[in-house]
């Protein structure tokens, strides 16, 4: 699996020793507050995520990395690429996405673990087109999306929960420019 090392990060594959701190990420309703319907995840939960994130990196060469402090070697959560099947519209889209711990918020790790996830995507997945989907209101990821380079394109209800959503997008070029 690729890893991929930033000034501060390195997001890699997942280890069995991430299970309990993503889980402890899961478990707090900041993070999950903007996350489906708002509700925690506990550790069998958390052990599914992974595993299927794990999947998508075996069935689509790319999915969602595990993201650690270089300076310590703690979790802190993750960041890539998915397909979001939920969001019919959109396929077959592939977007970036990331989930933070609360107490590493404020650093600009969101930022930089998304902005080498997106350039991962478009120069090394040679991926033409990458896109982000935040809830209606999620001003963080709104700053994050910002910061990418990212336009909004559309808003849409979300087709399990109802709350609107916000798709953005890039293009090769658009991020090369």
């Amino acid at each position: 699996m690729t890893e991929i090392r930033t000034p501060r990060l390195l997001l890699r594959g997942w280890q069995d020793d991430d299970l309990v701190p993503m889980a402890d990420i899961h478990a707090d309703l900041r993070v999950m507050r903007w996350i489906g319907d708002g509700s925690v995840r506990d550790l069998e939960r958390t052990a599914e995520d992974i595993e299927r994130w794990e999947q998508e990196w075996d069935e689509e060469g790319f999915g969602l990395f595990a993201v650690e402090l270089l300076a310590s070697g703690e979790l802190i959560g993750f960041a890539g690429l998915s397909v979001p099947e939920a969001l019919a519209q959109v396929l077959p889209g592939v977007a970036v996405g990331w989930r933070i711990g609360s107490q590493f918020w404020g650093q600009g790790y969101a930022s930089e673990a998304a902005h080498a996830t997106l350039e991962f995507a478009l120069q090394d997945r040679g991926l033409d087109r990458v896109i982000s989907v935040s809830r209606v209101g999620d001003s963080a990821s709104e700053n994050v999306i910002r910061k990418l380079g990212m336009v909004p394109e559309r808003e849409m209800a979300h087709p399990v929960y109802g709350y609107p959503v916000r798709v953005h997008g890039i293009d090769l070029t658009e991020f090369q420019a």
